[in-house]
């Protein structure tokens, strides 16, 4: 491999840096809902749990990324991170429903580091290696699901400090894995930002308005759209299986946490052998559709076969499938914005997907208080009509996302 295809030493540092806070995410996604019912919540107000921390982190994910473009990636980056290290902390230790949500809302005003992390991917790669830099970043990223549960599943079995549950030791593991992550961006990532935006600081900063004129942009806002769809669609899908698997299969918390860390596995192996072929051999444009097509078959596949054995098949196809959409719409994304507004426009796109992740958990949790099976019903069809709205933008995917292939 040649020099100019090389991912430089930045990347991998930030790559690792996703991982471990992938980590502290992931270590919290598999006992949020039954942490959530151990303080008396119905399965609607658990939903709102994820509802709550995707609202704050719409509104603050855009002022980070535009903050990033001014003040540099590194600040925000580390603080972001030490939000969620104090964050987590509250939520291990509380005895209140209402702190628990004061917990998800601190998390979420300061849970940019998504964006600002990919804004870092655009600042140190080239346009020829910027699809395979995302896949492996979201590789390092999907890595955390397996590790993440995993450690959540020790973390049910340690002793436990006074105040604090076996559910709430999950929250305690999440808050050391962020402040890890926070220590590594501080002391080893260097800034990545070469050309600063002047900052502006006034009321229009805080303004959402740019976020839904982005939509209005030829090239941009349909795939911010798009980020919506699959977003609200997937969100649908996390929190009704959660209930779905627990009260339907008779499951529990730990085997939870066993069943993401499979999807985990498969995601990695899938980002790990199959992206970086397939990116070469087809359009960004064709892995899309037929990725958003496939997560339509799997919500298909829970309801109709309502087995343990059915759910595993569905949870393998799904680590395959997911692995997919979110790099190929930041590459589209980072193709087609300026070096000046890498970190805004991601933190754009960051704020499409943190709407879906605010509506489809609170959607969801009507859903599931119907039936268990209803909400797979109706995500499986509504993702087929994303899928039909990504193969209808096909052509202009395809002409914004095509770049010279490496040898």
């Amino acid at each position: 491999m040649s020099n100019a295809n090389r991912l430089p030493l930045r990347f991998w540092i930030i790559a690792l840096i996703a991982f471990i806070n992938s980590v502290s995410f992931t270590i919290i996604i598999p006992i949020l809902y039954p942490y959530a019912k151990t303080f008396g919540l119905s399965d609607f107000q658990a939903s709102l749990l994820t509802t709550s921390f995707a609202v704050s982190q719409f509104l603050a994910t855009p002022i980070l990324g535009r903050m990033s473009d001014g003040m540099g990636r590194k600040p925000l980056l580390i603080l972001s991170l030490f939000g969620t290290v104090l964050a987590n902390a509250i939520a291990s230790f509380t005895t209140v429903a209402w702190l628990l949500f004061v917990a998800r809302i601190f998390d979420g005003l300061t849970g940019g580091n998504m964006s600002i992390a990919q804004a870092v991917i655009s600042d140190t790669t080239t346009p020829e290696n910027r699809a395979r830099a995302f896949g492996l970043f979201d590789a390092a990223f999907r890595l955390g699901f397996v590790t993440g549960p995993a450690i959540s599943y020790v973390a049910q079995t340690l002793p436990t400090f006074p105040g604090v549950t076996p559910l709430g030791m999950s929250f305690f593991a999440g808050a050391m894995m962020a402040f890890i992550a926070a220590i590594l961006a501080w002391v080893v990532l260097p800034e990545t930002l070469k050309k600063r935006e002047p900052m502006q600081w006034g009321w229009q900063m805080f303004g959402f308005g740019r976020i839904f004129q982005a939509m209005t942009r030829p090239k941009l806002g349909p795939v911010f759209l798009l980020t919506f769809f699959s977003g609200f669609t997937f969100t649908i899908f996390t929190f009704a299986f959660q209930p779905f698997f627990l009260k339907v299969l008779q499951q529990d918390a730990k085997s939870l946490a066993v069943m993401f860390t499979l999807v985990g596995v498969v995601g990695v192996l899938t980002q790990v052998f199959a992206v970086k072929p397939l990116t070469q051999r087809f359009n960004v444009a064709d892995i899309l559709v037929n990725a958003i097509a496939g997560r339509a078959l799997v919500f298909f596949i829970i309801p109709l076969f309502p087995t343990l054995g059915g759910f595993v098949l569905g949870a393998v196809l799904l680590g395959v499938f997911n692995s997919f959409p979110m790099p190929m719409i930041s590459t589209i994304l980072s193709f087609n914005s300026e070096e000046t507004e890498q970190g805004a426009v991601q933190g754009i796109n960051s704020s499409y997907l943190s709407i879906s992740n605010a509506l489809g958990p609170a959607f969801a949790g009507i859903l599931v208080s119907i039936n268990y099976s209803a909400p797979f019903w109706v995500t499986g069809f509504l993702t087929l009509a994303t899928a039909g709205f990504a193969l209808s933008m096909k052509p202009l995917l395809t002409c914004q996302s095509q770049t010279p292939t490496s040898s």
